[in-house]
């Protein structure tokens, strides 16, 4: 993301288990970039669904959460939540 191009993402898929740095510490990276599109949606992809994991995606500075294994039309009411 921060070597794109502003405005080339519309939204991003986080997940939140990656290897290096985690889904949450990779968004609040993102929302401290001085850029004017550092406001991009973030949904959290989780197979974690326990309330407090969603919190903890909110508080990191994601606009959503969406389950793993998701179905489409639960995904796509998350999105159209958040991109209204």
């Amino acid at each position: 993301f921060a070597s794109s191009v502003p405005g080339y993402y519309s939204v991003i898929f986080m997940d939140v288990q990656m290897p290096v740095m985690d889904g949450y510490e990779a968004t609040r990276e993102i929302r401290k970039l001085d850029r004017p599109d550092n406001d991009v949606p973030i949904f959290a992809m989780t197979a974690n669904a326990f309330e407090e994991d969603r919190k903890h995606a909110l508080d990191a500075g994601m606009d959503g959460f969406i389950m793993k294994p998701f179905r489409v039309d639960e995904m796509m009411k998350v999105i159209g939540e958040v991109m209204e």
